[in-house]
């Protein structure tokens, strides 16, 4: 059984940095695309962040410069490191696994982020 669990998520004012981390069971994380993504209230989900198996990153415009994604191979955890946060952040994020080749993928359950000013 594959299970995604997300962890790290609170409340933090303007420019603070708060530490994602999502916890894999059941799959190896560096064969898979993993992925960050956020949702806010009343908006669709959106990319934030990606590492693939060869370990290329990729950036959302918005995150670009202020968040780190990275992976611990040993550990079977990705983690989000967001700097500089802003208001516009808060969302619930989604830690995602995509293998290409099998087209499977799978979603953690989310975690809260707030930002207040």
């Amino acid at each position: 059984q594959v299970q995604l669990v997300e962890s790290g998520g609170g409340l933090v004012q303007s420019g603070g940095s708060l530490r994602l981390s999502c916890g894999a069971s059941g799959i190896p994380i560096n064969k898979y695309h993993m992925n960050w993504f956020r949702q806010a209230q009343g908006s669709q989900r959106e990319f934030v962040a990606s590492i693939t198996p060869d370990a290329e990153l990729n950036y959302a415009v918005a995150v670009r410069g202020r968040f780190t994604i990275s992976r611990d191979s040993l550990r079977n955890t990705v983690d989000l490191q967001m700097n500089s946060l802003r208001p516009e952040d808060t969302a619930v994020y989604y830690c995602n696994a995509v293998h290409l080749s099998t087209v499977r993928m799978y979603w953690g359950q989310g975690t809260q982020v707030t930002v207040s000013t």
